[in-house]
């Protein structure tokens, strides 16, 4: 299982927790940069990070796992697939369209456009948004939460446990600087031959089955966008998790984790 931006393994607490309980090895990662992983000053493109996972499911003594991703772990996740196809059973995105799907909302004019290329692109600036994301005690990793998620997951005590956990999290050093260089990479690669490639390597229509899983709310990756991936995966399935935003995990545990860990029995059993 692997988070998104400003996130550690602790926004998969709950799937973790549901797959251990029916019987998996279940894994929730910090990625590179990120919580109590190691913090290298390169390797934020989507080879690197996703060769980093398929070499954990090895390291952990699998040939092959179904891997998670939220958010920007969903990147991860899609490219880990067209890498490694053999080390990966299948694939659950949680509000994370395939990359070209995503490529094409961003540069269409309407609602995926709006809320996404604004963010993409002030976090292509040096300095500026590190300090953003740490001002004031990391008040912006709260205040993403509460934006992008749903309408009743902030009021909760949840919410308020998580949020005070991700803000230190951001501020353990270099964490801010290393979360944004993902981000940065995917921008930036556009215009560069390694985007071209990896454009090239994700155009493929994957055999593994893909569970996209959208919180009904999202304002910030719409579930239309995420639907738009289909082409990519003959075995494809969306669906919404009511009252949800950007965060199913975390704003609805239950049922998000009810979908993952039925999702792996049916991808393990293939």
């Amino acid at each position: 299982m692997v988070h998104g931006l400003g996130g550690i393994w602790w926004t998969m607490r709950s799937p973790l927790v549901a797959l251990a309980e029916a019987g998996f090895h279940a894994v929730a990662v910090d990625l590179r940069g990120h919580g109590d992983s190691d913090k290298p000053p390169r390797g934020y493109d989507a080879w690197t990070l996703s060769g980093d996972i398929t070499n954990l499911v090895r390291a952990l003594g699998h040939s092959s796992a179904v891997i998670v991703g939220q958010g920007e772990g969903g990147f991860v996740a899609w490219t880990a697939a067209y890498r490694r196809p053999r080390a990966v059973d299948g694939l659950v995105v949680v509000g994370s369209p395939h990359p070209l799907a995503m490529r094409r909302a961003a540069v269409r004019p309407g609602d995926q456009r709006r809320a996404l290329v604004p963010r993409l692109l002030s976090d292509q600036a040096p300095r500026l948004p590190e300090r953003r994301l740490t001002r004031d005690g990391a008040a912006a990793v709260e205040e993403m939460l509460r934006s992008h998620s749903g309408p009743t997951w902030p009021e909760t005590d949840d919410f308020r446990e998580s949020a005070d956990l991700l803000r230190r999290a951001m501020l353990i050093p270099k964490v801010a600087h290393l979360s944004l260089e993902c981000r940065r990479w995917m921008v930036r690669s556009q215009f560069r031959p390694d985007g071209r490639d990896f454009r090239h390597t994700v155009s493929g229509v994957l055999d593994q089955p893909v569970l996209a899983i959208s919180g009904a709310e999202d304002r910030f990756v719409l579930p239309a966008t995420v639907r738009e991936s289909a082409p990519w995966a003959r075995n494809f399935r969306s669906v919404e998790v009511p009252g949800a935003g950007h965060y199913p995990a975390m704003e609805a545990p239950a049922e998000t984790s009810r979908l993952i860990v039925n999702f792996a029995r049916a991808a393990i059993s293939r």
